[in-house]
Formats: C-alpha cells, structure tokens, sequence
C-alpha cells in the first residue's frame, strides 16, 4: 500500500504537479487549496506526509504546521515546507512551529520525488 501525502498549495498549477509527480512515483495524494482546507482534512484522515506551502490565504504554511503538530496523530508526521521564502529567518520559524525541512520552489519533479522518498524512508 502507498504512503497517503497531502499536498496544500493555494496555487492550483503547482499543487497539481506535485500530485501528478508525486501520483506518477506511486504515492498517493490528496490536495487542499490552504491551511485550514488541509486541517480540516487532516482532522478527518491521516497522512504519512505534508507537502505545505507557507503563503496561502485563510492559513499560511506554517500556522497549519504549529497547528497539526498539536493533533496527536501528527506529532512525529513530516511536515515539509514547499516554498519560494528561503530566507534563514523564515526557515527557524518554520522549524520552531515543527517542520520537519524545506524544499525550495523551483524544483524538478526528480528533486521533489527523491525527498519525499527519504523523508519517508
């Protein structure tokens, strides 16, 4: 059985690549448009892994990261970032909110797979 990961992107064209890709590499994904779409489903469903962008409307990225890391199903989940905002200042607050790391947008499908691959081990 493939590991379930939710990709969330307010940007409908990237959150479909990284489904496609990541469908592609036999996972399987669910998406949400924002932060508060993807908690409302992760208060519903587990995942193995969140894909999070930081800048989203109604929830950013890392808000729903501080947010899942208080459900107790998703203490230890990965929690990846997927983001343009590479700064090191915006890298300690997500760490501090509980993301476990940080891909940095642009990416290729290949760098995006192999992540996930060992993020998942």
């Amino acid at each position: 059985m493939s590991s379930r990961i939710l990709a969330v992107d307010d940007s409908a064209s990237m959150r479909q690549m990284v489904a496609f890709t990541l469908k592609s590499a036999g996972f399987d994904v669910a998406e949400a448009e924002d932060g508060q779409a993807a908690l409302d489903l992760a208060r519903t469903e587990k995942f193995k892994l969140v894909l999070a962008d930081v800048n989203m409307p109604r929830m950013d990225g890392i808000t729903l990261v501080r947010n899942l890391r208080t459900l107790a199903e998703y203490k230890f989940t990965p929690l990846l970032m997927l983001t343009t905002e590479s700064t090191p200042e915006k890298k300690m607050e997500g760490k501090a909110a509980g993301a476990t790391g940080w891909l940095v947008k642009p990416f290729n499908p290949e760098q995006l797979v192999a992540t996930v691959q060992r993020v998942l081990g």
